[in-house]
C-alpha cells in the first residue's frame, strides 16, 4: 500500500501509564495479546499472536508529579509529517512534540486539536494496514469525545480528508456522527458527556466474548465504566478501566449465524422419497383420482349379473337418497348374506324341536285322565 492510501487510517495505539509491568501484566490477562521488547529502551510492544498491535511506556517522572492521568494514545498516518503538524496549526491546532524520527520505524509528532484531544501523526517506514473487519485482540473502533463536534470533525475532515457518514440520535447524548474514510466506517464524534474529563480519543479492541473479557478486567483489579450493551448495528460494547487508570473499549461485534447440522432422519421408501422431491405446485396440479387410494368399485355389468334385482332396485333409487344413506346400512351383499344365514339355520332347528307348550300340555292331559 503507498503512502498516499496510507493518509488518515489509524495505524498505531500507544498506552502511557505509570507501572508499566503492573499494566502488562493486566492487558494480557484481560486481551489475547503478548509482550515483546522493542529496539526502543523502556519501550514494550503488545503482540497479536504475530503482529504488533500497540505500545507500552512508563511515564516519565515530570508526568507523574503534573498528574496526569494514564492515556491511551491514537496514531493516525500522514504520509508528510511535517507538512501535517504545519496545517494543523493553521487549523487551531496545537503541537505537543515536535516531529522526531525513530531510527527504522518512522517519523511523528504528537498533537492536540482546536478543542483539547490529543492525537498522534505516524509514517511508519513499513506498515501493515488493518483490513475491513479487524480479527479478535486488533484495534476496531476509534470515538472523540469533544465539546464541540461539528468543528472538531471539520478540522479532522480537512487534515485527514475524513468524511461523515450516518448519524444517530442517543436523545440526551446528542447526536453520534459516524466517521468514514475511503468508504468505510472508521469511527464516531459525540458530545462530552462527563465535563470533569477533557476531550479525548477511546480505543475499541475486538474480542471473541465480551462477558468473559468483563469479567477479566474485574477479576484483576479493573473497573467496568460502562457497558456491556448493544449499540446500534447489533455490536456489543463495554467501556473499562485498568487498575492503574487508563480506559479502553472492548468490542464484540454481532455473532455470525452458524449453520446447525441436518437432523438424522431414515431413509424414505422410494415412493415417498420421489413424491417429497416432486415440486409443491406440480403436486397440488396432479389429479385427484390420481392421489385417491387404489380402490375401484365393481364395474355395473358385473353388478348386474350377480344380482339383476338388486342392480335394478338400485339403479331406480335416486342417487341422493343413496348418498344419505348411513354407510352402515349401505354394507355389501356378502356382509348381509352372511348374517342371514346363521338365522335359515337357527329356524330351522328350531322346527325339529317340540314347541315349548306342547311339552307343558303333555303332562296336564297325562293328569286329567
Amino acid at each position: 500500500m503507498s503512502q498516499a492510501d496510507l493518509q488518515g487510517k489509524f495505524v498505531w495505539h500507544e498506552l502511557m501509564t505509570p507501572d508499566a509491568q503492573a499494566a502488562a501484566d493486566f492487558y494480557a490477562r484481560v486481551l489475547p495479546w503478548t509482550t515483546e521488547a522493542s529496539t526502543v529502551p523502556g519501550y514494550t510492544l503488545w503482540m497479536s499472536g504475530m503482529a504488533g498491535v500497540a505500545g507500552l511506556m512508563g511515564q516519565p517522572q515530570a508526568v507523574r508529579d503534573s498528574g496526569t492521568p494514564p492515556s491511551w494514545l491514537v496514531y493516525i498516518a500522514a504520509p508528510d509529517v511535517d507538512a501535517t503538524v504545519e496545517a494543523a496549526q493553521r487549523l487551531g491546532g496545537k503541537v505537543l512534540k515536535s516531529p522526531t524520527d525513530i531510527p527504522g520505524i518512522g517519523r511523528f509528532a504528537v498533537l492536540s486539536d482546536p478543542q483539547g484531544a490529543a492525537f498522534a501523526v505516524f509514517m511508519p517506514t513499513m506498515a501493515a494496514p488493518d483490513g475491513a473487519k479487524p480479527p479478535i485482540g486488533r484495534f476496531s473502533w476509534h470515538e472523540l469525545a469533544t465539546v464541540d463536534p461539528q468543528n472538531a470533525l471539520a478540522f479532522y475532515a480537512q487534515l485527514f480528508g475524513w468524511t461523515r457518514g450516518p448519524a444517530h440520535d442517543m436523545g440526551a447524548g446528542g447526536l453520534y456522527q459516524i466517521i468514514e474514510h475511503a468508504g468505510a466506517q472508521i469511527g464516531g464524534v459525540h458530545v462530552l458527556q462527563d465535563p470533569s474529563k477533557p476531550p479525548h480519543w477511546l480505543s475499541y479492541v475486538r474480542v471473541g466474548r465480551l462477558d468473559e473479557a468483563v469479567a477479566a478486567v474485574q477479576a484483576h483489579g479493573g473497573r467496568v465504566l460502562r457497558g456491556p450493551h448493544v449499540v446500534p448495528g447489533g455490536d456489543r460494547v463495554a467501556h473499562v478501566m485498568d487498575p492503574q487508570g487508563g480506559t479502553i473499549a472492548l468490542h464484540e461485534p454481532p455473532a455470525a449465524a452458524v449453520a446447525q447440522p441436518a437432523a438424522v432422519r431414515r431413509p424414505a421408501a422410494p415412493g415417498k422419497a420421489k413424491r417429497a422431491a416432486r415440486p409443491p405446485a406440480r403436486r397440488a396440479a396432479k389429479p385427484a383420482a390420481k392421489r385417491a387410494p387404489a380402490k375401484k368399485k365393481p364395474a355395473a355389468k358385473a353388478v348386474a349379473k350377480r344380482s339383476p334385482k338388486r342392480a335394478a332396485k338400485r339403479a331406480a333409487k335416486p342417487a341422493a337418497r343413496r348418498a344419505a344413506k348411513p354407510a352402515a346400512k349401505r354394507a355389501p351383499a356378502r356382509k348381509a348374506a352372511a348374517k342371514r344365514r346363521p338365522v335359515r339355520k337357527s329356524r330351522a332347528a328350531a322346527r325339529s324341536r317340540p314347541k315349548k307348550s306342547a311339552r307343558r300340555a303333555a303332562p296336564r292331559r297325562a293328569r286329567r285322565r
